[in-house]
């Protein structure tokens, strides 16, 4: 079961990628890039993290109210019998990872 909800995880990945830079109408959507995806192992709710260049909790809440929108668009596509409720988080790690960059940077920097 675990191996469906990994390849299904990475299909929703690869088709929620595709969908925002194709045809999605929202432009704030083109800026969307899909970091990563967890499925439950029944595979009915699915977290879909996110970054983006733009306001991010607009962004957030944007994604989240078009969740049914997507979901059907993804229900053509996989091979799932059920297409997992979406739920769409900033991806917080990415942004963390750059400050802590910054702050080795800046302790680098210091010592020379």
């Amino acid at each position: 079961m675990k191996l469906k909800a990994e390849r299904a995880s990475s299909d929703i990945q690869k088709e929620l990628g595709n969908i925002m830079l194709f045809e999605a109408k929202d432009k704030d959507f083109k800026n969307v890039v899909i970091t990563d995806v967890e499925v439950s192992n029944d595979l009915s709710y699915a977290k879909v993290y996110f970054t983006t260049v733009d306001d991010k909790n607009k962004v957030e809440s944007d994604l989240n109210n078009a969740s049914g929108f997507f979901r059907s668009l993804l229900a053509d596509r996989l091979d799932i019998r059920h297409t997992p409720e979406l739920k769409f988080i900033f991806d917080e790690s990415i942004e963390y990872g750059q400050k802590i960059e910054k702050i080795i940077k800046e302790i680098h920097e210091k010592d020379n």
